[in-house]
C-alpha cells in the first residue's frame, strides 16, 4: 500500500495504544520505579537495560542506544516501514485507517498489486489442499513421509502439491473469476500456441511458497519427485516477486533470528526445513541465486551473525565468497559452517542429529580466515604464490569496517606467509585509498542507506560536554522559562552535537513563546536517531538532572566555545604545514602565536 496516511488516525492510534502492552507481546517486562524493564530484544545481555515508560510512551535501552515511541519499536522489531507500522497498531486497538486520496498512477498500482497478490494467495490454497486432500497430492505426501515430513510442517510452511494436468491451476482460476492475465503476469499459467488454451507452469511437482515480510505468498519454488530435470523450477520475477530481496523461509525464521542474534543461511528449501524441522528455526535460503545487498540488509534488521552453509565443493564456496563480499561491509559478523564432503544439512541431521551440528555451529570459521586458508592453498607455496595470494587477501581485507579487526588479519597473514607486516600494512593502505583500481569483485559493497532504526551504539559512556546537553534538553522539555532563555541565546550558541542541536530547535518550535509542548508531537518531528537520544533522556531517573540550572547552562555554552576553539586549532595546524612548505615564514609566526594563545585559552 502506498497511500497517505492522516495525522488525525496517527494521533487517535496513539492515543488509544500502550506501548507496555505492545512491547509485552514480545518480551517479558517487569516494574521498576517509574519505568518497566526487561533483557532488550535488539542486542544480547543478561542484565536488563532495556526500559519502556509509560506515561511518556516510549522505550529506551541504555544497552545498545534504541529508543523511539511505540512506532519506532514496531518498525524496529518487525522490520517495517512506518506505515505499514501504523497500520499494524490500527488494527490491534480496531482503528481502520482511510487513507488520504491517491494520485490515479498510484491508486492504479495499487490495485494492481493487491489482484497479483490476491491471484497468488488463491493459487497457494489451491496446491495447498491438493497436497494435504486430494487423490492428485498423493505422490507429494508420499514424497514428503519418505523425507521424514508430516502434515505439521507442510501446514507450516503452506507446502503444496501442483498435479500433473496442465490446466489444473488455469482452471481453478478461472472457476474463481479471475483474468489469466493476471496468473500469466506471475508466471503461474502460460498462453498455449496455436490456438490451444493457456497451460499450467508448475505440473507433478512439490511446491514451497515463497512469503514476503507481510506473510503474502508472492511467488513458489518447484521440485520434481524424481530424477527428471530440471529438478527445480521457479517463479519468474513480477511486480510483486524480486529474488534478489526475498529470502525463503524468513516469515517463520525472525522471531528466532531476534532472540539468538544470529540466522543460517542456506541455498535449498529442503536444507531450510530440514534445520527449522530439527529444531534449528532461525535458518533461512536464497531463492536460486547469490546472495545481495538487498538480502543483507534483510539479515541485517534481525540478527548480527551470519552462518553461511553452503555446499561443500567448488560452486558452493564460490557462492560462500560472493556473499562476504556483500555482508562485510554491512558490519555483520560472518562464519562459515563446515560439513562433511557430500553432506548437506538435510542428510548430516538425519544420520547424525541435532547435537552433532550445534558443534558444527559452533566450530563455524570466520569467513575471511576461510577465504585466507582457500587463496593460499589455490596460489600454492612458492614465493609468487604467497605474494599473489596476500594482495588477494589484503584487497578481501577492505570489506571489513573494522580498524583493529583488520589489523589482526594482517598480523596472521605475515605470519604465515613470511611477509613483513608493515608491508603489508602499506600494500593494504594504498589499496583504500584506490578502490577503483580493485577488481569489481573485491569491491565493497556501497554503503546500505540510513536504516529505519539507528545501529547499535554504547549509550551509557557521556562525556561531560554531551552530558550537559542533554541536561538542557530535559530542562527544555520541562520548563518553559529555560526554553525563552535558549531561544533568546540561539541554539547554536548551546548545543555543538547535531542531533541535540536539531532537537533542541524542534522543542522550541513545538512549542513557541512560552506554550506547553506536546512530547508526542515532538517525537513526530525527529529522525529515528534523535528519538533514541530523546527517549534515553526522557526515561532516566529524574534525579539525574537534578543539577544547577544555570550551571547547566553555563556548560552548554563553554562547550560550544570549546569546540570552537578546537576546530580552529585543527585548522592552524593545517595553515602552519602549508607556510613551512612554501617557506612563508610571515604566515608561520602568525599561526603559531594564534595557536598558541588558543591552547593557553582551552587550558584555562
Amino acid at each position: 500500500m502506498t497511500g497517505r496516511i492522516p495525522e488525525d488516525s496517527i494521533r487517535e492510534i496513539r492515543e488509544r495504544i500502550d506501548i507496555v502492552e505492545v512491547v509485552s507481546s514480545y518480551l517479558p517486562l517487569k516494574r521498576s520505579g517509574a519505568n518497566h524493564q526487561g533483557l532488550c530484544p535488539f542486542h544480547g545481555e543478561k542484565t536488563p537495560s532495556f526500559n519502556v515508560n509509560s506515561t511518556r510512551q516510549i522505550f529506551h535501552c541504555f544497552g545498545c542506544g534504541v529508543g523511539g515511541n511505540v512506532f519506532s519499536f514496531l518498525m524496529k522489531i518487525e522490520g517495517l516501514a512506518f506505515p505499514e507500522a501504523v497500520r499494524r497498531l490500527g488494527e490491534r486497538v480496531g482503528i481502520s485507517i482511510e487513507e488520504e486520496a491517491l494520485s490515479p498512477a498510484e491508486q492504479q498500482r495499487r490495485e494492481d498489486r493487491e489482484r497479483l497478490v490476491r491471484v497468488s494467495e488463491v493459487a497457494c490454497d489451491f496446491y495447498h489442499q491438493v497436497l494435504l486432500e486430494e487423490k492428485d497430492g498423493a505422490p507429494g505426501r508420499r514424497y514428503l513421509r519418505e523425507r521424514g515430513y508430516d502434515g505439521d510442517t507442510a501446514r507450516i510452511f503452506r507446502l503444496g502439491f501442483a498435479p500433473g494436468r496442465w490446466e489444473a491451476l488455469s482452471e481453478h482460476l478461472a472457476q474463481k473469476g479471475f483474468d489469466p492475465q493476471w496468473a500469466r503476469e506471475l508466471g503461474l499459467i502460460r498462453p498455449g500456441k496455436e490456438g490451444r488454451g493457456d497451460y499450467d507452469l508448475f505440473r507433478n511437482r512439490l511446491l514451497f511458497p515463497i512469503i514476503d515480510l507481510s506473510d503474502k505468498v508472492v511467488a513458489f519454488g518447484g521440485r520434481v519427485l524424481d530424477d527428471s530435470l530440471p529438478k527445480y523450477i521457479n517463479s519468474s520475477e513480477s511486480p510483486i516477486y524480486h529474488k534478489g530481496r526475498i529470502l525463503y523461509g524468513l516469515a517463520q525464521a525472525r522471531e528466532e533470528m531476534r532472540r539468538s542474534d544470529q540466522v543460517i543461511v542456506v541455498e535449498g528449501y529442503f536444507d531450510q526445513m530440514a534445520l527449522h524441522r530439527a529444531g534449528f528455526a532461525n535458518a533461512v535460503a536464497t531463492c536460486g541465486t547469490a546472495l545481495t545487498e538487498e538480502h543483507g540488509r534483510l539479515l541485517q534488521r534481525y540478527a548480527k551473525k551470519v552462518l553461511l552453509l553452503f555446499d561443500q565443493d567448488k560452486a558452493g564456496q564460490k557462492a560462500t565468497f560472493r556473499a562476504m563480499d556483500v555482508l562485510l561491509p554491512l558490519g555483520l559478523s560472518v562464519a562459515v559452517v563446515a560439513l562433511d564432503a557430500g553432506e548437506d544439512p538435510d542428510s548430516f541431521l538425519q544420520k547424525q542429529g541435532g547435537e552433532a551440528f550445534t558443534g558444527r555451529l559452533s566450530a563455524a570459521k570466520p569467513v575471511l580466515e576461510v577465504y585466507m586458508d582457500a587463496e593460499l592453498a589455490a596460489h600454492g607455496d612458492s614465493i609468487e604464490g604467497r605474494a599473489r595470494a596476500a594482495e588477494e587477501i589484503v584487497a578481501r581485507l577492505q570489506l571489513v569496517p573494522s580498524e583493529i579487526e583488520r589489523s589482526l588479519y594482517l598480523q596472521s597473514l605475515a605470519r604465515r606467509t613470511g611477509l613483513d607486516q608493515g608491508l603489508l600494512q602499506q600494500k593494504a593502505a594504498r589499496t583504500a585509498a584506490a578502490p577503483a583500481a580493485r577488481p569489481q569483485s573485491q569491491r565493497p559493497a556501497p554503503p546500505a542507506p540510513p536504516a529505519p532504526v539507528p545501529q547499535r551504539r554504547p549509550a551509557a559512556a557521556l562525556s561531560r560536554e554531551v552530558k550537559a546537553q542533554e541536561l538542557l534538553l530535559r530542562l527544555m522539555l520541562e520548563d518553559a522559562g529555560i526554553r525563552t532563555e535558549v531561544a533568546v541565546a540561539g541554539v547554536p550558541s548551546l548545543f555543538f552535537d547535531p542531533d541535540r542541536q536539531s532537537i533542541a530547535e524542534k522543542v522550541l518550535a513545538c512549542a513557541p513563546e512560552g506554550e506547553s509542548l506536546a512530547e508526542s508531537e515532538l517525537f513526530d518531528r525527529l529522525n529515528e536517531e534523535q528519538k533514541a537520544i530523546l527517549s534515553g533522556i526522557l526515561v532516566r531517573d529524574e534525579k539525574a538532572f537534578a543539577e544547577e540550572r544555570q550551571r547547566i547552562v553555563q556548560d552548554c555554552r563553554q562547550t560550544v566555545l570549546k569546540e570552537t576553539l578546537k576546530r580552529r586549532v585543527r585548522d592552524l595546524d593545517e595553515q602552519i604545514r602549508r607556510a613551512e612548505q612554501s617557506n612563508d615564514q610571515q604566515q608561520l609566526a602568525a599561526c603559531q602565536v594564534e595557536r598558541l594563545n588558543i591552547c593557553r585559552q582551552l587550558k584555562k
